[in-house]
């Protein structure tokens, strides 16, 4: 099984030596320096350009167009990887065999849910980000996909959801996944204005993604498994604790850390 994890970084920084890991530079026109020899995510068909709205999302349009000879296709970040075994370093990022192992038996990889708590995931977003576009993707998906509707509303009103963009996928679960995906988003780009957004929130297309995978995956018969993710230099937990109580009440704070 041929297997590629694309590795999304917008800067140089130490990548995993393991096989089958494809650091790909996003956004790579605005942040190509010399001596960065990733993979460019402007290469072929792309939409990097967008990235400052897209995220990483850059980099999984650019394997969806342009990864041809290949049986499964993975995202992880450069920071945030899914790993083997304790410590989380470099050296225990999750190995390719471990992988195809995996694939064997599911169609889906991806990290554990996240907890929200005492959020709901459609409260949690709203209270981050501007509530427009999750609303306004409730109505492409009512008009433009409807048989995804009822898992959206189920999904809204869970507190727990695979976040961050994170997956290793079978190729033919990656080409539904990326259809639906870029389908859903680019209909919500073409309706929606954010040139009065904050860089942060600018980013509405990749916060967007992170909601649909649930969507996706429950609607469709793919099967998946969960697995143990880390951060290279530590996750933060009480301060995104801290931010989201903030934000629970009405009170600005962070969305989102180093």
């Amino acid at each position: 099984m041929k297997i590629k994890i694309l590795v999304a970084a917008h800067k140089k920084f130490p990548m995993p030596n393991a096989e089958g890991y494809m650091p790909i530079l996003v956004g790579a026109a605005k942040n190509y320096k010399p001596g960065i020899e990733y993979q460019r995510d402007d290469e072929g068909e792309n939409i990097s350009s967008k990235n400052p709205n897209y995220n990483e999302l850059t980099a999984v349009y650019w394997a969806w167009k342009n990864l041809k000879d290949v049986d499964a296709i993975g995202l992880v970040h450069y920071r945030r990887l899914f790993f083997d075994s304790k410590p989380y370093s470099l050296d225990n990022v999750l190995s390719i065999e471990k992988i195809e192992r995996l694939l064997t038996e599911y169609d889906v990889i991806l990290p554990k849910k996240r907890n929200y708590y005492i959020e709901t995931n459609y409260s949690h977003y709203i209270h981050a980000h501007h509530k427009e576009p999750l609303d306004r993707t409730r109505e492409i998906i009512r008009k433009n996909y409807p048989q995804y509707l009822s898992n959206f509303d189920k999904v809204m009103k869970r507190r727990k959801a695979h976040m961050f963009n994170m997956f290793i996928m079978r190729k033919d679960a990656f080409e539904s996944y990326c259809s639906f995906m870029f389908g859903v988003l680019g209909k919500l780009e073409n309706i929606i204005d954010i040139s009065e957004y904050s860089i942060q929130e600018a980013r509405v297309y990749g916060y967007i993604s992170e909601l649909l995978m649930d969507v996706w995956l429950e609607t469709n018969s793919f099967t998946y498994t969960e697995i143990p993710w880390g951060q290279i230099g530590g996750k933060n937990n009480f301060k995104k604790a801290v931010s989201l109580i903030k934000r629970k009440f009405g009170i600005k704070a962070k969305t989102h850390f180093k």
